[in-house]
């Protein structure tokens, strides 16, 4: 088996373990924040916070991270990582007051970078013909960790109860760990002087196209996140058990999941072969249409449904994104090109759970489906038009350069 294969589905199996142990306990925080912690008024704000601030240091952090993957690996930058993730699962099961809660999250944010730096080691050690699939591919792993965690999170709490499921996140966090320890990395070892973040910023500000990736990443993940603290609560709103929660939740979670893993490595491939700029626009129209419509749905049945049909069209917008930056950043950048969209990534998580908290308590959760939904069709917007003035260049280089050749025509004449 050619090694890039081999390291994709090593890959996939550890950041699936990875993510699978995040969503057993994430999706349900305002439910231990209200019967574990003694919160009871203001449960969606504190929320929003308690997810906001693991991303904000995440996001501090991703360039330090990514500039060790491009001098030490990647596979190096895994391992730690995973150790460090498992640990926080660990902490969190001690935890007795929302304080302590929101220091262990600091933690879990420092050690955060698993993503990111499979994207990277994917984008790095895949022949330029095959990254449009394998971002795709690894684009799954994720998903299907976000089927099974919620999932797996609602039966477990009923079951070992939420503090329980720390520590299975916890023991499964570990094996992904010592999992990447299998992935055969070709790493040319930097031997210059690490670049500042400043000069990161700058290279990237040099690349056409790098920023307007960054601020849409930042927009999506954004949109996205939004949601986080809002779904378990809305889902008791709209009719679920309140003694059933979390699993009701697990499974509306679930739902986006799922329709990601059948259409991830599709959309991968379609992008490649149709451009991924195309397959962005679709996903983001997509997108934009499925929060809209969410706002008129006050059936949980219904609402499921409504969640998958959206995560088919957007499944197509995370591996568009990565590819592009892929295809966009010359091969020695790529590593600290991926780790500054993570900071995008997570400077929108930051910013997603903050105001879905918020606004939910201010003008109601149907709402915030509406305003997402905007803001995504917007972005569409943006995408479609930048891609008809870079489409019309060429055109207009053309016809001056044909005007250039008939006047020379013509002088020759005279």
């Amino acid at each position: 088996m050619e090694h890039w294969k081999r390291n994709l589905y090593i890959l996939w199996i550890g950041l699936f373990l990875n993510h699978m142990a995040y969503t057993l306990s994430v999706p349900f925080f305002p439910l231990f924040l209200q019967n574990n912690l003694g919160i009871h008024s203001g449960v969606e704000a504190w929320a929003g916070v308690s997810i906001s601030i693991s991303f904000l240091i995440s996001g501090l952090c991703a360039p330090f991270w990514g500039s060790l993957a491009d001098k030490y690996g990647s596979k190096l930058m895994l391992f730690r990582s995973g150790v460090g993730l498992a640990l926080a699962h660990l902490a969190n099961f001690f935890v007795q007051d929302p304080l302590t809660f929101i220091l262990v999250r600091v933690f879990q944010g420092l050690m955060a970078g698993f993503s990111p730096a499979s994207v990277a080691l994917v984008g790095t050690n895949t022949p330029e013909k095959h990254v449009g699939y394998a971002l795709g591919v690894i684009s799954t792993s994720t998903a299907a960790g976000g089927i099974l965690g919620p999932l797996a999170g609602g039966v477990l709490s009923h079951w070992i109860g939420l503090r329980g499921c720390f520590i299975a996140s916890f023991a499964i966090t570990l094996i992904s760990a010592f999992i990447i320890l299998a992935v055969k990395e070709v790493h040319k070892r930097s031997t210059g002087r690490r670049p500042s973040v400043w000069q990161d910023l700058k290279q990237a500000g040099s690349t056409p196209g790098l920023l307007r990736i960054y601020g849409l990443i930042l927009l999506v993940s954004t949109s996205v996140l939004i949601l986080e603290p809002l779904l378990t609560i809305y889902v008791v709103q709209i009719g679920g058990s309140a003694d059933n929660a979390t699993l009701s939740s697990g499974i509306v979670f679930s739902a986006v999941g799922v329709a990601t893993v059948l259409m991830g490595p599709r959309w991968g491939k379609i992008g490649g072969r149709i451009g991924y700029e195309k397959t962005l626009l679709v996903g983001l129209i997509g997108g934009g249409i499925g929060n809209i419509l969410q706002l008129a749905v006050h059936q949980l049945a219904g609402f499921g449904i409504l969640r998958f049909v959206y995560g088919l069209f957007f499944a197509a917008v995370y591996p568009a994104l990565n590819a592009l930056i892929i295809q966009y950043a010359d091969k020695d950048f790529r590593g600290r090109a991926v780790s500054l969209s993570q900071s995008s990534n997570q400077f929108g998580i930051v910013a997603g759970p903050l105001l879905g908290g918020f606004l939910g308590g201010w003008i109601g959760i149907p709402y915030v489906f509406l305003l997402t939904g905007i803001v995504l069709l917007l972005a569409a917007w943006r995408v479609w038009a930048a891609y008809v003035s870079r489409s019309r260049k060429p055109e207009a280089a053309e016809g001056s350069a044909l005007a250039g050749t008939s006047s020379a025509g013509s002088q020759e004449q005279i």
